[in-house]
């Protein structure tokens, strides 16, 4: 005997769908929209049902937008001859709070993964080209993550590149800020080195 109604249930397997919530959190979530007053719910409905009529990829940069354009790329202050490649949306996020970046982005909507299915042609590689067919970027950043994916992305991105006059870079990765180097494992400390700068 199911003692939880089926809305209940359907809206908890909804929750569950999202990245970083296990099945106990989502029926937590189910049973607080259950309690909580009716227009706190119809504000959440409302505001889910918006974000897809409303927010799309920017036309540029595939960031996310309410307009033809998003910030970033609607910035006149932003440098035009930098452009940072990234895997995500919030990629762009997490680039954009550490404030070294003044340049402009490319989402690629994810990184290749032959396992999975996704191949040059899943990724916005034409856009990225028709990108720089404009001359105006000089560097291109490519700041995929640091996993066999990633890595993969990035190595041939640097060969796709290869030949274009373009300074073609890579993000440096190693210790994080406030990591012990005894638990730091030897990928890391590899990479630590070689992305080594003066003091």
């Amino acid at each position: 005997m199911n003692l939880i109604p089926v809305a209940i249930e359907r809206l908890s397997a909804e929750y569950a769908r999202l990245p970083g919530i296990g099945p106990k959190t989502a029926q937590r979530l189910a049973f607080h929209c259950m309690a909580a007053p009716p227009d706190d719910v119809t504000r959440l409905a409302d505001a889910l049902y918006a974000l897809r009529g409303v927010v799309r990829p920017c036309s540029q940069c595939l960031f996310l937008s309410e307009a033809d354009l998003c910030a970033v790329c609607s910035n006149p202050r932003r440098d035009p001859t930098q452009l940072c490649v990234v895997e995500e949306a919030l990629d762009v996020l997490a680039i954009e709070r550490s404030g070294e970046f003044g340049g402009l982005y490319h989402v690629l909507g994810g990184v290749l993964s032959p396992i999975d299915g996704i191949g040059p042609n899943q990724l916005s590689l034409d856009q990225l080209d028709n990108r720089l067919g404009a001359g105006t970027v000089v560097e291109v950043v490519i700041a995929t993550d640091p996993d066999v994916e990633g890595e993969a992305t990035a190595h041939y991105l640097a060969d796709r590149l290869a030949g274009r006059g373009l300074t073609v870079t890579r993000l440096a990765h190693g210790l994080p800020a406030g990591a012990d180097l005894q638990y730091a494992d030897e990928v890391t400390v590899a990479r630590a080195f070689q992305g080594r700068r003066s003091l």
